[in-house]
């Protein structure tokens, strides 16, 4: 079985700032802004939410198919994709167009300036969920916005049970579309700041909204996750890390996770440990497509960590 996963392929160019932004921006002169920052550090990381998902998701053993638009500069991610295993028939290279770009800027406080280009992430539209035959599940994660309103719509119209996960493409939606999606969506993955935003939106708290899908996931960070379905809350507790790298990309590796427990027919107290490891594990690297593991050590790392064996 393979997973169709719409969303964003993405360059993520991040940068430390050894120093504090509110040293160098002056509340009272913000009408004039004009800084620059020195910046020792910096590396350029492969990202996306698709594009993490299934390398995640590969990693795993699963088969994870990424659907997105990307730039004429895509030639490297392209070639480390293929490097891991990742199928790359559904990418689409809009020409004159640049892949999107994240810079982020990183302070001693852990305060961040991110400036972001969405550049070919706004023709997502043009893929369709259609032109992907054989596919038996879906995710519809943040990408352009018309990109995920005509996907969710493919998948609903093709009878194919998909992850609704806004991410952080949440509030380009109104309460109203956010119903719709609720309405078409099989699963709903949201971190607790999502849950709230979408509470306010739609006025559903995640035991409504778990009676209109099969199930409302919830990450907590630190403090586990949750997985709502008609009737009960599964409560999953986080698994231990190694170390403490870097969080960023974690929530993509926890929804390949997701996927995987939900490909091979998983309960879904096993489905979320089995997302909870592949979070703990990702946060021992930085980055979001550096950490390293086979199915079977991750395997041998889910029978110490929990007790048993998920096979």
């Amino acid at each position: 079985m393979s997973a169709l996963i719409c969303g964003s392929i993405a360059f993520d160019t991040i940068m430390v700032f050894h120093d504090r932004f509110k040293n160098h921006i002056l509340p009272e002169q913000v009408h004039i802004l004009n800084v620059a920052f020195m910046v020792p550090e910096l590396r350029r990381e492969f990202g996306g939410c698709a594009g993490n998902i299934a390398f995640n998701l590969q990693h795993l053993g699963g088969d994870g198919r990424p659907m997105a638009a990307v730039g004429a500069d895509f030639a490297p991610y392209r070639e480390w994709l293929k490097a891991q295993g990742v199928n790359l028939q559904h990418i689409r290279v809009i020409e004159g167009q640049y892949t999107a770009q994240a810079y982020i800027t990183t302070d001693q406080d852990d305060n961040q300036i991110t400036a972001f280009h969405p550049g070919a992430m706004n023709f997502a539209h043009q893929n369709r969920v259609e032109q992907a035959a054989g596919t038996r599940i879906g995710l519809v994660s943040p990408d352009g916005r018309q990109g995920m309103l005509e996907h969710a719509e493919q998948f609903a119209a093709e009878g194919i049970p998909f992850i609704f996960d806004p991410g952080q493409g949440l509030p380009m939606f109104d309460g109203e579309e956010l119903l719709r999606f609720t309405e078409q969506a099989t699963w709903l993955a949201l971190n607790d700041y999502e849950a709230q935003l979408m509470e306010e939106r739609t006025g559903l708290g995640p035991e409504q909204l778990a009676q209109r899908v099969r199930a409302v996931i919830i990450t907590r960070g630190a403090k586990g996750s949750e997985i709502h379905t008609p009737g009960k809350v599964h409560a999953i507790p986080v698994a231990r890390a190694e170390r403490l790298a870097d969080p960023t990309g974690c929530g993509d590796a926890y929804r390949a996770g997701l996927l995987y427990g939900l490909m091979n027919d998983m309960d879904w107290e096993t489905t979320g440990r089995i997302a909870a490891l592949m979070g703990a594990i990702k946060i021992e690297a930085a980055g979001t497509q550096n950490h390293r593991f086979t199915p079977d050590t991750f395997a041998e790392r889910f029978r110490r960590e929990f007790g048993y064996s998920f096979h």
